[in-house]
C-alpha cells in the first residue's frame, strides 16, 4: 500500500555503511525518477551516481547532515552513506526546474525503501566545491543530493501538539524522533 511506503521513508541520517548500493540498484532508482512527472514534460534532470568508497569520500564533507542537530557534524565513519545520487539540472535544456527535483528525489526515496534502503534528501551542499571534487560542468545547476544506504538507525513519527514544536530529536537511545502535525492542524475548511 503507499500509505504504508511513505510511512517507511524515513529520513536516514545514519547508515551501515559497510552494505555496499550498487551501481545497478542506483540506476534502477533513478529509473523511478525517469519515469515520474516532469513540468511540461522537458525533463530536465540528469544524475551523478556514487557507490564506490572514493567517489562517497569526496562527496561526503560537502553536505550538510541535520539543522535541528547542532551539535552533530553528521555521520561518523562506518555510520555514512555507502551511495548518493546527485539530481542535478541541465540548463541547456531549462533554466528553471520548478519542483520537479522534489518530485524525482521522492519517487528515488520511495523506491529505496520498497527496497530496504533508506535516504536522506540533502538541500545544505557547498555547491561550487561539490562541483569542483567531481568536476561536474557549469551547465548543470546542483539542485539535490540523496544520501543512501541500509539505515542505522530508528525514525519515530508523533504527532505535534497544534502550534507546537516540530523540530526533530534524538532520545538518549539514539532513536530519532520526528514530530509531524495533525492532520486537521493542516487541513483548511
Amino acid at each position: 500500500m503507499v500509505r504504508d511506503l511513505i510511512v517507511k521513508n524515513r529520513t536516514c541520517r545514519r547508515f551501515r555503511q559497510d552494505v555496499v548500493v550498487e551501481r545497478e540498484t542506483l540506476r534502477e532508482l533513478v529509473d523511478l525518477a525517469r519515469l515520474s512527472a516532469s513540468a511540461a514534460n522537458m525533463q530536465p534532470l540528469k544524475y551523478v551516481l556514487s557507490w564506490e568508497p572514493q567517489k562517497n569520500a569526496h562527496i561526503f564533507p560537502h553536505l550538510g547532515w541535520a539543522g535541528y542537530l547542532k551539535d552533530w557534524p553528521g555521520p561518523c565513519e562506518g555510520e555514512r552513506p555507502s551511495a548518493y545520487i546527485i539530481i542535478l539540472g541541465d540548463t541547456r535544456i531549462s533554466r528553471y526546474f520548478g519542483c520537479d527535483h522534489g518530485i524525482a528525489a521522492q519517487s528515488i526515496l520511495l523506491g529505496a525503501a520498497e527496497n530496504g534502503l533508506a535516504g536522506c534528501m540533502i538541500g545544505t551542499v557547498q555547491r561550487q566545491q561539490l562541483r569542483n571534487a567531481l568536476d561536474i560542468p557549469s551547465h548543470f545547476e546542483i539542485l539535490l543530493v540523496l544520501a543512501l544506504g541500509k539505515p542505522a538507525e530508528t525514525v519515530v513519527l508523533e504527532t505535534a501538539e497544534p502550534a507546537g514544536d516540530i523540530q526533530y530529536w534524538r532520545d538518549a537511545n539514539g532513536v530519532h524522533h520526528v514530530p509531524k502535525r495533525a492532520l486537521d492542524d493542516i487541513i483548511i475548511d
